[in-house]
């Protein structure tokens, strides 16, 4: 039996050291100046992360070493690998030390937002949503003003320093916030309503991805932050009026 277990945690094991080697491999091509490559790699890691902890839960191999494994793959791969990123292109004409704080930002509230996520988290009762905005969804953000501002104008321009510094704050704030985002859906409209829905949003995102590449990607991020923002809100207003 624990020669079965231990070949069943292989797979998913696997996926989460590629989430780390993608995040470690698109350092090395920020480091060259590779940014698209490199973005492209952290969003191979997001997809690494997505599936790991789902096939662990599937195969009923849930450990709390693999959510402490899978959290240390996410360090390199959405907290480091992004304030490389921004360090690199939108912090060139600060200081070096204000550079170095604005760039901080995603790797301190990354690591904070995963170390909370660790120590709250229970493998037994998995909460559908996300306490605070996840460091792949606030990373993929940042690739998508990358991207998006790079469709535009083209040229090697990565979009406007201070609104991507701004945005870069921000996102900090969301990752350190009490704000509930939902997870990705389970792949199947038999589990409730809002999985159902949260499954076809999933499935139009996708498309329109497929369809106009970078230029649907910041939408699509936003869209999905400032949505959840507001209903959080509301539903805090509603029960505590």
């Amino acid at each position: 039996m624990k020669v079965k277990i231990s070949k069943k945690r292989f797979f998913p094991n696997t996926l989460t050291i590629l989430n780390m080697f993608l995040g470690f491999s698109s350092i090395l091509l920020i480091m060259n100046g590779e940014y698209i490559e490199a973005g492209f790699l952290i969003l191979l890691a997001g997809l690494m992360d997505i599936f790991d902890g789902k096939i662990a839960r599937l195969l009923g191999i849930s450990s709390k070493f693999g959510v402490e494994f899978d959290s240390l793959a996410d360090v390199v791969s959405f907290c480091v690998a992004p304030s490389v990123l921004v360090y690199n292109i939108y912090c060139g004409e600060l200081n070096t030390i204000v550079g170095s704080i604005f760039s901080f930002i995603p790797l301190i509230a990354g690591t904070v937002r995963l170390a909370k996520y660790n120590l709250e988290s229970d493998e037994d009762n998995p909460k559908s949503y996300f306490i605070g905005l996840s460091t792949p969804i606030s990373t993929v953000t940042i690739l998508a003003f990358m991207y998006f501002n790079n469709k535009i104008v083209g040229g090697g321009f990565y979009g406007d320093p201070r609104l991507g510094l701004s945005l870069v704050g921000v996102l900090g704030l969301l990752m350190l916030s009490p704000i509930h985002f939902p997870k990705a859906p389970l792949i199947t409209f038999k589990s409730g309503h809002s999985n159902s829905l949260l499954l076809i949003i999933l499935i139009v995102s996708s498309f329109s991805l497929i369809i106009w590449k970078g230029f649907a990607l910041l939408p699509i991020c936003l869209g999905y932050i400032i949505t959840n923002t507001l209903l959080w809100v509301y539903r805090l207003r509603t029960t505590n009026p």
